[in-house]
């Protein structure tokens, strides 16, 4: 069964979990890019390419931006889960957002996540969808294998964070203090940040 996660989200109702998985070696994602791009509501998941998260705290970040937007009424996309994929992004332009974070025909890596816009979606009948409908292997959504997945030189491109020093990178010998978990601590920050400001 897929290792599916139910998330409860800060300042939104208790009834209103957000479910999240994460897969390593995706075999279909292009069955699964086209379910999306024919508007299939049985595969109506935010379908992340997870080599663009940093971290848990960037996700659950994105997610809880599109979440508030959807209970607020202030979506931009089409719905709940094309706006999560559309909150990674820094910039306003939708399609972009696609292209640098949404799930791409060659994607391995895969991050979805499901909001229960509807009473018959469960964490049960999510798991159920997700255990037949995706070829890959169902990992833990922690930190720890985010980190081995994550792409630093992409996400630094992407939001446009070029300046900052890579984490894990040696150590500039100038810099007196400084370890790699303060440069991933400072590249997080930036970009929740960005995603915070986005449209401000």
């Amino acid at each position: 069964m897929a290792l599916l996660e139910s998330v409860h989200l800060p300042h939104l109702p208790a009834d209103l979990p957000v479910f999240v998985a994460l897969y390593r070696n995706v075999e279909n994602a292009a069955f699964l890019r086209q379910q999306l791009l024919a508007g299939n509501t049985e595969f109506e998941y935010a379908l992340i390419d997870a080599s663009m998260v940093l971290s848990r705290t960037h996700a659950i970040t994105a997610i809880f931006r599109a979440v508030n937007d959807y209970m607020t009424d202030r979506l931009k996309s089409r719905n709940v889960h094309s706006e999560i994929v559309f909150s990674f992004s820094a910039a306003n332009n939708i399609a972009d957002s696609f292209r640098k974070f949404g799930i791409a025909d060659s994607t391995k890596d895969l991050l979805v996540v499901k909001v229960p816009v509807s009473p018959e979606i469960t964490h049960d009948s999510v798991a159920a969808h997700l255990e037949t409908s995706i070829l890959g292997n169902s990992v833990p959504f922690d930190d720890q294998i985010i980190s081995e997945i994550s792409d630093i030189t992409k996400i630094k491109k992407a939001y446009k964070l070029g300046a900052l020093p890579t984490p894990g990178a040696k150590a500039d010998p100038k810099q007196v203090n400084g370890t790699p978990d303060d440069s991933k601590r400072r590249l997080e920050l930036s970009i929740l940040g960005a995603i915070a400001l986005r449209g401000s």
